[in-house]
């Protein structure tokens, strides 16, 4: 099913609840629990892409949203669950992923700056530890957040394939991030 990295039969079904179990891991690590997550729609969908890059970028955006949510509702509450829409219809240009969180939104005046390498709302100290490189495993102890590179580079990975990511919040309430797949096949490489 591989040419490359390229998989023929690449499922977001299967890939959304690898990186759902791999940030329910950190977030349990970082904070005792978790927020619930659930799937809706075309969970048989499968389409040619390169799986990994789908990881990497729904592994940012579910620890995102488990991040704000566990830090708006505060620790050992009952914290709303997240939820994922995955498009379906075979016809569609792209596929279509929707994060959605109740985990307070982002401040408008942050906003611009989300797609900026280095920025970050979590603890400062978190950059400063991952620098110093003092007595830390990265193998066993990476952060949840706060190396400001997450969301920048999910963004460029979806839009060198021809798709791209956006998102949009509401300050006091929650986040929707979508992540646009390009399934046609047709995108040129975005060389300079």
């Amino acid at each position: 099913d591989y040419t490359g990295m390229i998989c023929s039969k690449t499922s977001p079904a299967k890939i959304v609840q690898q990186a759902i179990d791999d940030s329910t891991f950190m977030c349990t690590r970082k904070y005792g629990d978790a927020p619930k997550v659930v799937v809706h729609g075309a969970s048989n969908l499968t389409f040619s892409y390169v799986p990994t890059h789908i990881h990497y970028i729904m592994l940012e955006l579910i620890k995102n949203s488990m991040r704000a949510t566990v830090e708006w509702h505060g620790i050992d509450e009952d914290y709303p669950p997240i939820k994922v829409i995955i498009s379906d219809g075979e016809e569609n240009e792209d596929v279509v992923i929707k994060v959605s969180d109740e985990g307070g939104g982002i401040k408008r005046s942050h906003m611009k700056r989300v797609w900026s390498y280095l920025f970050t709302t979590a603890d400062p100290a978190v950059q400063e530890g991952m620098v110093a490189f003092e007595n830390v495993d990265h193998s066993i102890d990476s952060p949840l957040a706060g190396l400001g590179y997450g969301l920048p580079i999910s963004r460029a990975y979806a839009r060198f394939w021809g798709g791209d990511l956006s998102v949009m919040s509401m300050e006091g309430y929650g986040t929707d991030v979508f992540l646009h797949l390009s399934r046609l096949g047709d995108s040129r490489e975005p060389l300079p």
